[in-house]
């Protein structure tokens, strides 16, 4: 076992470049993560709230503090972010039952429709790639 200066396990060249391809193709899928929801009319951004809202699992509403946390963005833009999204007509915000305090956020059925064939098209584009992650990953974990 080689070791570096510090006393850790020193990182092979195959294992650099394992790591640089599966950034490499993480970034690829990104870059075709936020051309497809330009193509149907929304910012990244709010495609990935679109996403996260869906995908909540769990006894309590889907809040702005749900946003902030899952986007890793300040609650007040999570806030802005939501006020957009209700005048774009892809989100509804009502008072919480348990806490009045609190908004529940829901899709609209423009952004569930809006949102399905975005995920559809995630969905394709995860199958071809997901063989290469895998073998780009071997490399790097080995």
């Amino acid at each position: 076992m080689n070791t570096d200066a510090s006393g850790t396990e020193a990182l092979s060249r195959e294992q650099y470049a394992a790591l640089a391809d599966f950034r490499f193709r993480l970034r690829r899928f990104l870059a075709f993560s936020e051309a497809a929801a330009a193509r149907a009319g929304l910012p990244p951004q709010q495609h990935q709230a679109l996403l996260t809202l869906a995908g909540h699992i769990g006894r309590a509403p889907a809040t702005v503090g749900l946003l902030a946390e899952q986007l890793l963005i300040a609650p007040h833009s999570a806030a802005e972010l939501v006020s957009r999204m209700v005048e774009a007509g892809l989100l509804t915000k009502t008072r919480a039952v348990e806490d009045r305090r609190r908004s529940a956020l829901s899709l609209t059925p423009r952004a569930e429709g809006l949102l399905q064939s975005l995920t559809a098209a995630h969905l394709d584009e995860l199958r071809n790639l997901a063989p290469a992650l895998t073998d780009a990953l071997g490399p790097a974990t080995r």
